[in-house]
């Protein structure tokens, strides 16, 4: 009866990689296994050395910053429970979900366990921080920072400032809006005109936030200069000298794509592929949230709009890649504003723009130049995002966030969504219907083009563990 369970030649010994390998592996693998099985920690700072409940706050406190950060659930936990171990710590559990972290530490089978949790209150972007946090983790778990220096780092990270000031801010969402309104067929009055208004939303989101209101809000209200403008561009272009043909459609696209929740669809996707489903329930919701706070704000202002006069035609077809290279300059341009936003490090600026600048050639030549559907060439685009920030991020040993997140930007669905509301307010429910569905299904095919990327690299790259692939989770259907 044994070997319905266990194979004949036996469990296959995990055997961890030297300590040179990147230590979010090492922890993913051992996180992957069950906690008896485990190999012993052969660490430098042996837990007789060191306060456990100190180990276990830095451990949550660590935790807390990944995961405000954006990271994703496995990440994080691969984290603490690196933490953990090169204190010494082997019986160790962590659990991260959407804001509530929890870590447990029972010494042996014969004394009660020891367990903490911390609640993720506040959630901000900050790219460069997150890089600080996954250094100082490599260099805890190469056993290199004791105790006393990880709290102090830890405390310099917190107290460090953003890259970029709120009014860096500002000018980059402007120049996001204005690049993504010429990479949609928009011109030199087009790029002024979403930029001037991604600005003002920006702004007016900047007071909310000061007044301590939710997310929501400012998303519903920082949506609403760009359909606006949009509104203005239509009704009074004709009082510009050259604006004859002007799209103001590409206005309102422009700041749709400043706004859109690439980075929490990534995160969701990526928590859902790994098998943290209720992070993911979490931050699909949080997304869906965000979206019909832009779905109001534009709604109301076409509705105004379109009672004003406005023509508004949601069969307007966007003059997209008239000039090839314009658009490939633009969708850089887009990538770099949108790094900027994410605070990442100014070292990472140049290759996340490459990134970017790669994803639209290849969604460019699979799309428009071979016919191919554009769902199918948006995944493997962002799949090629994907496969490029993984081996950037492993090059320098960070998260791969920075270099993945910036540079999906260009292929964010920001004129189907713009199109489905619109048909939505002129009452074309079955149109609008279409688009949204359209957009939906884009969204969904970068965030799992990413995943996928990210799986690719892994599975080339030298991983650690016993030969063969890396394990799965189980099924749970059927069983």
């Amino acid at each position: 009866m044994g070997s319905a369970f266990t194979p004949p030649e036996g469990v296959p010994m995990v055997v961890l990689p030297p300590e040179g390998a990147l230590w979010q592996d090492r922890m993913r693998t051992m996180l992957r296994m069950p906690s008896t099985e485990r190999p012993a920690p052969a660490v430098r700072h042996p837990a007789t050395t060191v306060s456990v409940p100190r180990v276990l706050d830095l451990t949550l406190r660590i935790g807390e910053l990944l995961l405000a950060g954006g990271e994703g659930a496995e990440d994080v936990e691969a984290a603490m429970f690196g933490v953990a171990f090169a204190y010494g710590l082997a019986r160790v559990e962590p659990t991260a979900t959407f804001t509530l972290l929890g870590i447990s530490y029972q010494p042996a089978l014969t004394e009660p366990p020891v367990t903490m949790s911390r609640t993720v209150r506040r959630r901000g972007t900050d790219y460069t921080r997150l890089a600080a946090v996954f250094h100082l983790v490599d260099g805890i778990t190469a056993h290199e920072v004791s105790l006393e220096d990880a709290y102090r780092r830890l405390a310099d990270i917190r107290r460090n400032r953003h890259p970029y000031g709120s009014w860096a801010l500002t000018g980059a969402a402007g120049l996001l809006a204005g690049a993504a309104s010429i990479l949609v067929g928009g011109n030199l009055i087009i790029f002024v005109a979403a930029a001037v208004a991604a600005m003002l939303g920006d702004r007016l989101a900047w007071l909310l936030a000061g007044r301590g209101l939710p997310e929501f809000y400012q998303f519903a209200v920082a949506a609403m200069p760009a359909a606006a403008m949009g509104v203005v561009v239509d009704r009074y272009a004709h009082w510009i000298p050259g604006a004859t043909g002007v799209q103001s459609s590409a206005v309102i696209t422009g700041g749709l794509f400043a706004l859109l929740p690439g980075r929490a669809l990534v995160a969701a996707v990526q928590d859902g592929l790994t098998g943290f489903y209720i992070t993911a329930s979490a931050r699909l919701l949080e997304v869906v949230y965000l979206v019909v706070g832009i779905v109001i704000g534009v709604t109301l202002i076409l509705y105004a709009g379109v009672g004003l006069g406005a023509d508004l035609n949601p069969d307007q077809a966007l003059r997209a890649y008239d000039h090839p290279w314009v658009q490939l300059v633009a969708a850089m341009v887009l990538t770099l504003a949108f790094a900027v936003l994410l605070q990442c490090e100014r070292g990472v600026l140049v290759l996340a723009t490459l990134n970017g600048g790669v994803a639209w050639t290849v969604y460019g030549v699979l799309h428009q130049q071979a016919g191919g559907n554009q769902v199918a060439s948006t995944a493997a685009a962002a799949g090629l995002v994907g496969l490029f920030g993984q081996l950037m991020a492993r090059y320098r040993y960070v998260s791969v966030l920075p270099y993945v997140t910036a540079a999906i930007g260009p292929l964010l669905p920001g004129s189907a969504t713009y199109f489905g509301l619109l048909a939505v307010t002129q009452h074309h429910l079955s149109q609008g219907l279409t688009q949204l569905t359209k957009a939906a299904a884009l969204a969904m095919a970068i965030a799992i083009g990413v995943n996928l990327g990210n799986e690719i690299a892994r599975l080339v790259l030298k991983t650690p563990g016993p030969p063969g692939p890396r394990r799965a989770a189980k099924r749970t259907r059927g069983f």
